[in-house]
């Protein structure tokens, strides 16, 4: 379940890197700078764009990371580019793409904590169920919407990506 999961994650994070170059691309057909996208927001008091595509990242590489025990790479949150965050999502994919479903053996009875939980801890099956995956799909959600509503032409296939269908 979590290796799956994780690759749900990955596929994901594939599907917003394609929103960041359609973005890209609707920029330079408007006319405007692509890095106007960096600060924009739904609602006043949210995240902006380029940290909703952080906390995206992070929500992925530091859930598999706290599962599976095996460090992270660091990214110091300081993109200034789309350019930039395309960068970041793609060091993510690449981390999600060197774990296997043995490295989430015992996952769900690892304790996993984090400094802002101040001495609290989960179990790594509510940890994955109740943080990890929603938080995920929270700000990557966000970061689609925030395209949208800004123009960009994204559809639902755009969201959910090419789907493991066959014939019967």
């Amino acid at each position: 379940m979590y290796f799956q999961t994780f690759s749900q994650m990955k596929k994901m994070l594939g599907q917003l890197n394609a929103w960041l170059e359609t973005a890209a691309s609707h920029a330079k057909a408007k006319s405007f700078d692509p890095n106007v996208y960096l600060g924009l927001r739904l609602a006043p008091d949210q995240l902006p764009f380029s940290r909703q595509v952080q906390i995206a990242c992070d929500s992925a590489k530091l859930g598999a990371s706290r599962l599976t025990g095996k460090e992270a790479p660091t990214h110091p949150d300081t993109e200034q580019t789309l350019e930039q965050l395309v960068a970041r999502v793609r060091s993510v994919i690449a981390y999600l793409d060197g774990f296997t479903a043995r490295d989430f053996e015992g996952a769900a009875e690892r304790v996993i904590t984090q400094p802002r939980w101040e001495g609290k801890v989960m179990s790594g099956a509510d940890f994955l169920l109740e943080y990890a995956v929603p938080n995920f799909f929270f700000h990557t959600t966000h970061v689609y919407a925030l395209l949208r509503h800004n123009g960009v032409s994204l559809g639902k296939a755009d969201y959910l990506g090419t789907l493991s269908m066959r014939a019967p």
